[in-house]
């Protein structure tokens, strides 16, 4: 409900021509080949899979070739000042209608890290009216992520730019260009982590179920020699975009699994699947109910929410392969997405904690029962969408560190070597670590918060202050913009302190 106030606002705001410099005769050109709707193939099976795709955008050396490279040209941009003021903003040649491009960016929001938001929930409470404000946390991140998301769209649209690393150097500075390019390659990093560990934990569930007791370390070494390293090295990885649509399916099955089994009481005191499992992972419910939203603990699922919601980078694509991409048709995009990913995470975290309550594994995944074979097909699912999206994530990592690096020719003994190599230290850490939740929430509450509530506020604000004559209602929201970067910094701040306490 609050996205779509907040989409309804605005949206009669644009409608009025408050607060936009309107000129209906910018056109925005199509895209070069390859450009269009190659988005659509991202990876869905955690928040973090857009983030190969991200780095090309940002890359500005010619010469730099990656095997699944987004184009990050800007197309042509031609403006005259004759337009009439409640024209569309922008007449764009994007292919993609509202409903394909709410597909898509569901489908690039919603990922395997929604299977840890129940374990923030139970970071700060026991009982299970602790949902309550858990869901109001994750519709407040929701409208907050979408408003950046919007921002970075408008910078596009005032800039003329059709790329996130053209928009920063419009409206902030070429100079700084470096601080996105290197937020994305370690954001990628954690994802790439986050892959590995999930990885671990889902197949070693599924072993299990199997009726063979494998240890944690065995498993991951064996998935990641002989499955990881040769799709990792792999020279063309486009057929493996496919299986994106596996992520998102897996998704939708394991919500109605988990409702279901919520539902039906099997993990209920005396249920049949209780006895399976471990006490620390059985349910276990205390008194600390909505009162412990107000403990700094709190900002461990806040941290989570800045990496569930993450899709910013992807904003000028989007933006500019929509079809008549004017900016009310944009927020139209934004509020449902955002809307219908609010609806997912809110019954997926609802669910797992009202089942498990404080006992929440930070996968959630692995509270159910080996022989849970409703879960059990979740976690196959999971995993195998894991297993051909890894490389797509891996390689945006590998080669947005060649990029930082300047090194600019490659040959396969290099590329070789640097993939072993930095594959090898991804799979020590994840052996390391122990929690994925805590990695997420550290990512989120780190890097998640500077892509989704302070680079896009600092682009609008500069986007704003280059126009001749800004409206009054822009500057007002250049300073909600501010606003809402100050927020995202004060709850980074708090997430990493609780973090480090715990």
């Amino acid at each position: 409900m609050r996205l779509l106030l907040f989409s309804m606002t605005l949206h009669s705001l644009v409608a009025r021509g408050e607060g936009f410099s309107y000129n209906p005769s910018v056109v925005v050109q199509p895209p070069p080949p390859g450009f269009q709707h190659h988005y659509h193939t991202l990876p869905t099976t955690t928040n973090f899979h857009h983030q190969h795709n991200e780095l090309a955008s940002i890359r500005h050396r010619k010469g730099i070739s990656t095997t699944l490279r987004e184009s990050s040209a800007s197309a042509a941009v031609t403006s005259d000042d004759d337009g009439d003021q409640d024209a569309p903003v922008v007449s764009g040649k994007g292919t993609a209608n509202i409903s394909d491009e709410i597909f898509n960016l569901v489908k690039g929001i919603v990922g395997a890290g929604v299977l840890t938001l129940p374990s923030g929930i139970a970071a700060f409470g026991s009982a299970p009216s602790a949902a309550i404000p858990a869901i109001i946390l994750i519709a407040f991140i929701g409208v907050l992520s979408a408003y950046g998301f919007l921002l970075i769209g408008r910078a596009c649209y005032i800039t003329k730019t059709t790329s996130y690393r053209d928009a920063w150097s419009a409206s902030v500075s070429r100079g700084t260009s470096w601080i996105p390019a290197w937020s994305v390659t370690l954001k990628t990093m954690f994802a790439t982590l986050a892959y590995s560990m999930i990885l671990r934990d889902t197949f070693t569930s599924l072993i299990l179920a199997a009726g063979y007791n494998v240890s944690r370390e065995l498993v991951l070494l064996t998935v990641t020699t002989t499955v990881l390293l040769p799709l990792c090295l792999l020279k063309n990885l486009s057929s493996l975009a496919p299986f994106s649509l596996l992520g998102s399916l897996g998704m939708i099955y394991t919500a109605i699994a988990m409702i279901v089994r919520y539902a039906d009481k099997s993990y209920k005191v005396g249920g049949r699947f209780v006895a399976d499992l471990p006490e620390t992972l059985q349910p276990s419910f205390g008194t600390v109910g909505a009162s412990g939203v107000m403990s700094s603990s709190s900002s461990i699922l806040l941290g989570m929410l800045g990496t569930a919601y993450m899709a910013h980078f992807n904003a000028p694509k989007f933006y500019i392969e929509l079809k008549n991409n004017t900016i009310p048709r944009f927020m139209t995009v934004i509020a449902s997405s955002f809307s219908v990913s609010f609806a997912i995470f809110a019954v997926m975290a609802g669910v797992g904690f009202l089942t498990f309550g404080s006992n929440c594994a930070g996968l959630i995944l692995s509270n159910y029962s080996p022989r849970d074979t409703l879960i059990g097909f979740s976690k196959f699912a999971v995993a195998m969408s894991l297993v051909f999206s890894y490389p797509l994530a891996f390689v945006g990592f590998r080669d947005g560190l060649f990029d930082l690096m300047q090194i600019k020719k490659k040959n396969e003994t290099l590329l070789n070597s640097f993939t072993v190599g930095v594959l090898a230290a991804v799979t020590l850490a994840a052996l390391a670590l122990e929690d994925v939740s805590l990695v997420l929430a550290f990512a989120g509450a780190t890097l998640g918060n500077a892509l989704i509530y302070v680079y896009p506020a600092l682009m609008f604000r500069g986007a704003v202050k280059k126009l001749a004559n800004p409206t009054k209602l822009q500057n007002f929201e250049v300073g909600a913009a501010l606003t809402s970067a100050l927020a995202g910094v004060g709850m980074g701040a708090v997430g990493v302190y609780s973090l480090l306490k715990m």
